[in-house]
């Protein structure tokens, strides 16, 4: 009878993996296989209660993830077609899928591919929710007319920027096209583990580069003497945000 939000981090898709007995051995395809399986039934018996309690047509059901696969860790771990894998900035570390359910307000089996980030959900909820923001500072902003594929909606973040632990590596353009890496040195998995060991990386480098990701998401070429005016902008943006916050 009250507004609520329910939050369930499910743990078990990070090493060391684990599921309770009615799911072990179940899919067939090993344990990280089996975690998946239990993961989906949880979020069916979510969406059960919702059903049951009457409230599942005035609520929001938001699934996704908080990076990339740790590939690490071999079968033990999901897999990525984009560049590298969780712990660097390259996509296979930052993009996740997110899946959105909130009847009446998001078109059942619509795919949207416009991007926002996670940042983006507290202002967005609050909005939804008419609850006032942290008067401090905040990185989000309400992504809503992007979610429900509204015409004409822009993202209104310029840039987002990313970084690896306390290692700021870069800025990609708010529309999601346009995505600069600075200098910087990152992990390039060589040996995957086996059975929750962990596997063996190899230290490489990129330098001042400037990646297409509509053309191409798997940031493969390098297209910053093509677009020196786009790579200047978000060099900008790059700046600004260095001065800001690391300096």
């Amino acid at each position: 009878d009250r507004p609520f939000l329910l939050y369930v981090p499910h743990s078990m898709p990070h090493v060391p993996l684990f599921c309770s007995d009615r799911f072990r051995g179940k899919s067939g395809r090993g344990l990280y296989a089996d975690v998946m399986m239990e993961i989906d039934w949880s979020v069916g018996e979510i969406l059960r209660s919702l059903h049951s309690a009457g409230v599942e047509d005035n609520t929001l059901v938001i699934f996704t993830s908080d990076n990339g696969p740790w590939t690490s860790y071999g079968n033990h771990s999901g897999k990525t077609p984009f560049r590298e894998a969780k712990g660097t900035s390259f996509d296979g570390g930052t993009r996740s899928a997110c899946i959105m359910r909130y009847p009446g307000q998001i078109q059942a089996g619509s795919v949207s591919r416009r991007m926002f980030s996670t940042v983006d959900l507290l202002p967005t909820l609050a909005n939804l929710a008419g609850a006032a923001l942290p008067r401090n500072p905040i990185d989000g902003r309400n992504v809503w007319d992007l979610i429900t594929g509204k015409p004409g909606a822009e993202n209104p973040h310029e840039y987002y920027p990313f970084s690896t632990g306390r290692n700021f590596e870069g800025v990609i353009s708010g529309d999601g096209r346009w995505k600069l890496h600075l200098p910087h040195s990152y992990r390039v998995l060589v040996e995957p583990g086996h059975d929750g060991m962990a596997g063996k990386y190899r230290q490489a480098k990129i330098g001042l580069s400037l990646f297409d990701m509509e053309a191409d998401p798997y940031e493969t070429t390098n297209v910053i003497s093509r677009f020196p005016e786009v790579a200047r902008r978000l060099q900008g943006y790059a700046e600004r945000h260095r001065r800001e916050f690391y300096s």
